[in-house]
């Protein structure tokens, strides 16, 4: 069913204002004239001064039924709303918005589980709005560049592709991450691999098999959600995906590291979009997005091996082509179905295999 289209300024409230919300949301709608960003919502004191910093326009409110009341007033029409909140609101927040009639942004994960995440599908196709999901992580610039080593056949045959997020980080995140439990939608599975996850089906296709190991070493009194994760998938073109995903990882093994039939492909550390946003830089800015040379990946096979051009990294075309799709009925940046399959495929390797305590 197609959604129903808006005139611009796409008139948009931003919910929650922590890295998602700070680091990734506020800086991309700001810098797409499409859009107008008319509400932050968060109750934190510091990211209260700082959004009144940044972004003098939007009206700060503190939570999510202020958010609503107003909305229902009618002192504040709103377009479109972007969930930076956690995974377990996110069902009822949607339910909320499209009960509305209004467009949403999800963050991944997408939901705590994938029931929910067909339930908040099915009220949006209702409202006749449209309803997409931040996978990001699709325009890393490492995986454009991957991309058009495939698209260019640079590797010959892929047989098995190596992605892993890793970092170390002992002490945790140091925010809600370290204690929502898993039925709340804990655990790097959940989190991190909803983006490991998308990338490999999205290179390589539909899944046949897949299996995990889920690790936890800290205190299970605090949460019982993963750690440290890996993950087996094998699609049905043969490619066998192997995903780490480890936030006490000590020293970080290659970000990628494909093998084919006529070469390999390698490259290290994760895309720097995210600290590029993080340090204030705009996404205008000539340097965003760029690796540097010293940082591409290599191709090639034995000791035969050449530096790879990278693609530049381009958050910024997400919200793009949501404009493209509000304004002018096009295809949303991300097709919610698609990140319901990966939600389901987590939902049941959590259902098979259990977290073990180290």
């Amino acid at each position: 069913m197609a959604h129903k289209t808006l005139s611009a300024p796409i008139r948009t409230a931003l919910v929650g204002f922590g890295i998602a919300g700070q680091v990734f949301h506020a800086p991309l709608l700001a810098h797409n004239a499409h859009f107008q960003l008319e509400v932050i919502v968060t109750r934190d004191a510091a990211r209260i001064q700082s959004a009144q910093q940044r972004y003098p326009q939007a009206r700060i409110l503190a939570d999510w039924a202020s958010l609503l009341q107003q909305i229902d007033s009618g002192d504040l029409q709103i377009d479109l709303i972007v969930l930076a909140t956690p995974p377990g609101l996110h069902a009822q927040q949607a339910r909320d918005a499209s009960a509305r009639g209004i467009h949403l942004v999800v963050d991944k994960p997408f939901a705590a589980n994938a029931n929910e995440a067909e339930q908040m599908i099915a009220d949006a196709e209702r409202a006749n709005t449209l309803l997409t999901v931040f996978h990001n992580r699709r325009w890393d610039g490492d995986f454009l560049t991957l991309k058009r080593l495939l698209a260019d056949e640079a590797l010959g045959q892929v047989r098995t592709f190596e992605s892993r997020f890793e970092w170390w980080r002992p002490e945790g995140f140091g925010n809600w991450r370290d204690r929502v439990t898993l039925a709340e939608g804990g655990g790097l599975l959940l989190d991190l691999g909803s983006h490991l996850i998308d990338q490999a089906i999205q290179l390589f296709g539909p899944v046949t098999e897949a299996s995990a190991e889920l690790t936890r070493y800290s205190s299970p009194d605090l949460s019982d959600s993963d750690e440290a994760t890996f993950v087996s998938l094998l699609h049905e073109n043969g490619v066998r995906s192997r995903l780490w995903m480890n936030g006490m990882a000590a020293r970080p093994a290659p970000r990628f590291h494909l093998l084919g039939s006529r070469a390999a492909f390698t490259s290290w550390g994760l895309d720097n979009q995210e600290p590029l946003l993080a340090s204030g830089m705009l996404p205008g800015d000539a340097a965003y997005g760029v690796t540097p040379e010293a940082l591409w990946g290599t191709l090639g096979e034995g000791d035969e091996t050449r530096a790879v051009a990278a693609e530049r990294g381009d958050y910024p075309a997400f919200y793009q082509q949501l404009a493209h799709a509000l304004l002018d009925g096009g295809a949303p940046p991300v097709d919610a179905r698609e990140a319901l399959t990966v939600l389901r495929l987590i939902n049941d390797l959590h259902a098979r295999f259990k977290v073990r305590n180290a």
